[in-house]
């Protein structure tokens, strides 16, 4: 910084010149503040002097006024004081709340408004495929209200799988009405398909973003999912013996190494062409027979040849090291099935997990 911040001294005759000699700790509060406000100037010090109520503002403004020069290294020495306390003050909480909170200071309550909800709501870039992203349960319970042209467009607009799953769900009658409708339907007028879509961002979209919230017991089976072998089963044993069911419902909804074991044979090929092949020996060298016999079964001959002779010759391996191997393969297949290269399924169902 090598411009001198100076203010005018009309008729200020208390005015003291600050000199490369002067101290930090001498300077004063509002001495402080009013030679950052010089330093940041009028652009850049416009949102800073909003933020004063009158009083501050009054009392910042006596202390410029007096200031008279300040020696650059003056404020070169505050202004690093300044960022280097600002760093202790302790982390930045980003979160939905703080980011709405600032936005409001800044733009329109209907910009922000639309903003936040695209934030909040489910995710894809346009209407189309947010609705291909929410539950179908959910989607189905709004639409059975619906008009049947209107369910016709709107299942004919989102991806032909989410269509089907929402479609059953529907009531009988309905539905019929509504295949009839698709069979029928042909090109969608422009200013139509418009409207049906505003419909949904207001009354559908606005809505799911303020009570979407999401199951206590999946942000557990998550919590879980990440705690090495001995937490893990600490906490749902002490679970078990207060809250069974609470317990039953997090370790369904877990997802472990061994659920890789329902794996179809494109999956678990597709899974081992993007695991690191040292982390694969470790992670079976922990594993039941059961499940290194699956994967080796998945394997060439020589591969598994090879990767039998890995495992005899990296002798005993750590606890500590298996869950970090298996742990990863599981975030790997998560990673995976999330892009739809692979399908994983609940324990004891058919349903396609969402990640």
């Amino acid at each position: 910084m090598n411009q001198v911040a100076t203010i005018p001294q009309n008729s200020a005759p208390e005015v003291r010149d600050l000199g490369a000699e002067t101290r930090i700790e001498d300077i004063q509060g509002a001495e402080r503040a009013a030679i950052v406000l010089l330093a940041l100037g009028e652009e850049y010090g416009r949102a800073v002097w909003a933020a004063f109520d009158d009083d501050e503002i009054r009392r910042i403004s006596i202390a410029m006024s007096k200031l008279g020069k300040v020696a650059p290294e003056v404020v070169e020495r505050l202004l690093g004081q300044y960022v280097m306390e600002l760093g202790k003050a302790g982390a930045l909480v980003g979160n939905f709340e703080n980011t709405e909170r600032l936005l409001v200071q800044f733009l329109p309550q209907d910009r922000v408004s639309a903003i936040m909800e695209e934030i909040r709501g489910p995710a894809g870039r346009t209407m189309w495929e947010k609705l291909s992203n929410v539950q179908e349960e959910v989607l189905a319970n709004y639409l059975k209200n619906e008009y049947p042209q209107t369910i016709a467009v709107v299942l004919s607009k989102i991806r032909a799988e989410h269509a089907s799953r929402v479609l059953s769900i529907l009531p009988e009658e309905l539905a019929l009405d509504v295949v009839h409708r698709m069979l029928r339907m042909e090109s969608i007028q422009k200013d139509i398909l418009d409207k049906i879509e505003q419909t949904l961002r207001i009354e559908f979209m606005a809505n799911l973003s303020q009570t979407r919230r999401r199951d206590a017991h999946e942000l557990m089976a998550d919590i879980f999912n990440n705690f090495d072998r001995q937490t893990e089963t600490r906490f749902l044993t002490a679970l078990e013996e207060n809250n069974r069911e609470s317990a039953d419902r997090i370790k369904q909804l877990m997802f472990t190494f061994d659920d890789l074991g329902r794996l179809d044979g494109a999956g678990m090929q597709t899974l081992l062409r993007s695991v690191d092949k040292d982390k694969l020996a470790i992670a079976l060298k922990g594993a039941n027979d059961k499940m290194r016999d699956f994967f080796l079964q998945n394997m060439s001959q020589r591969a598994a040849k090879m990767l039998k002779e890995d495992m005899e010759v990296m002798g005993p391996v750590r606890l500590r090291d298996v869950d970090e191997a298996q742990s990863g393969m599981v975030n790997m297949a998560k990673d995976l099935a999330a892009r739809g290269e692979i399908q994983i399924t609940k324990k004891g169902g058919e349903d396609e997990m969402v990640y």
